[in-house]
């Protein structure tokens, strides 16, 4: 078997050499290592697939190879006309697998059990299949009865972590779990990944970056990592390798929905006529209109007359009109020049953004919605569903329920880092789905 550092990927994909697992490791690591590698093993199995003659080991190397790269349709076509081997199954399993097709997955997997592929394998892979079809109970069966030395390899550490973390309960064995399957294989894409997801969720961000380069470097790449490193490297304002991450899912699946919206956004930002000028001062501007006007030396009539009325903050001065302030008891025209003065030191005015309070205040009409589905505003925004980058900006927003998001306007949301109109789309899109909208649509 060609194994030496001097064998290429033709060598490889287009000799009538054995081909196996080992074989296989091998592709892989040279595309781990080099991932341009990618585009020479499309043209060799684009070359191989044009071989009306195969014989059946060829067919399955050819399958092999489609399913490497991701054309998993293709792959079993293919594979279902080669030998029939163990290679064959497992491979046919791997892609309906990756399909969602769950109940062939596991047929071509315990088939590939039968006709001699390691049997451990195949069944933490059936237990993988069965956790992806929501038969949670089934998984951790099979994993429950898996003894000997499978308990200590990397493979089983993640499949069992995933399964622990599907059923929703005990985070610190998931964690730990993943972490000591990391320790066994340091480059398990899998483990490397929940372990990212992890800490991504306890917003251990810089760790989290880590672990999901990591997983992005080993070669086939999940196309669930990807979008998390590149939604990552848009949060670090690293566009360019966002965009990066969004071409390599694309180079696999073209029509990837997503990923092309993503790119769309991630490209767009790196518009060298944004103004970050204007960017900047708006952010300066937010930071002002939070200011507590506690910090200011006001009157002790001035201090219990906005403390009677709620205001805290100079950006909640600017929301009420001079009117309103005189109408409040004790409030003259002392304490309001007063007020005039403080706000002008910071480049604002009484009554600046009144109209803003009046749009904020005004009641949300929920007479169209039924008891039921009023019951609905009280449900966390997770049941919505929503995809990682309109999760972040859920969290970033301080937002837990479904009544507390269509509570905002469209551009309330648009004032998120990182949101765009891709994910505003999203929202409006899963929002319809409960008769719900956002505020002033």
């Amino acid at each position: 078997m060609m194994h030496g550092l001097e064998t290429d990927l033709k060598d490889i994909v287009l000799s009538n050499t054995s081909f196996g697992p080992d074989t296989i490791n091998l592709v892989t690591s040279r595309i781990s290592d080099d991932y341009s590698q990618f585009t020479q093993l499309r043209e060799l199995t684009g070359e191989l697939a044009r071989n009306e003659f195969r014989t059946p080991a060829e067919s399955v190397r050819l399958g092999v190879c489609q399913y490497l790269l991701g054309t998993y349709s293709d792959a079993i076509t293919t594979l279902s006309n080669a030998d029939g081997g163990a290679l064959a199954q497992f491979y046919m399993g791997k892609s309906h697998l990756s399909l969602g097709h769950y109940d062939k997955a596991v047929s071509s997997f315990e088939a590939a059990k039968t006709a001699g592929y390691n049997g451990d394998t195949c069944l933490l892979l059936v237990a993988e299949t069965h956790r992806a079809a929501a038969k949670i109970d089934e998984a951790m069966a099979i994993l429950d009865n898996m003894f000997g030395p499978v308990e200590q390899t990397a493979e089983y550490l993640y499949q069992r972590g995933c399964t622990i973390a599907a059923r929703g309960d005990n985070p610190d064995e998931v964690i730990a779990l993943y972490e000591r399957a990391v320790e066994s294989d340091g480059k398990h894409s899998g483990a490397l990944f929940g372990l990212g997801l992890e800490n991504d969720r306890r917003g251990n961000d810089e760790k989290a970056l880590e672990l999901y380069q990591r997983a992005a470097a080993v070669f086939p790449t999940n196309v669930g990592i990807l979008i998390n490193l590149g939604l990552m490297y848009e949060d670090y304002d690293r566009y360019e390798m966002a965009q990066q991450c969004y071409d390599r899912i694309l180079e696999q699946e073209p029509n990837n929905h997503q990923a092309q919206l993503y790119r769309k956004d991630a490209v767009a930002s790196m518009d060298p006529f944004f103004d970050y000028e204007q960017k900047r001062r708006q952010e300066q501007m937010k930071t002002i209109m939070n200011i507590p006007v506690s910090q200011f030396e006001l009157s002790v009539r001035s201090r219990n007359c906005l403390e009677k009325m709620g205001i805290d903050t100079l950006g909640e001065l600017t929301k009420v009109s001079e009117l309103e302030l005189l109408g409040s008891k004790n409030f003259g025209e002392t304490s309001l020049v007063e007020i005039r003065e403080m706000l002008a030191n910071k480049g604002l005015s009484i009554g600046q953004f009144v109209h803003e309070k009046q749009e904020s205040e005004e009641p949300l009409d929920l007479s169209h919605l039924s008891p039921d589905e009023q019951v609905l505003l009280e449900r966390p925004i997770a049941d919505l569903n929503l995809s990682v980058r309109a999760r972040k900006c859920m969290t970033r927003l301080g937002l837990t329920t479904i009544g507390e998001l269509i509570r905002k306007s469209a551009d309330d949301l648009l004032e998120c880092k990182n949101f765009g109109v891709t994910s505003l789309t999203e929202i409006r899109e899963k929002l319809v789905e409960f008769n719900l909208s956002l505020r002033g649509e």
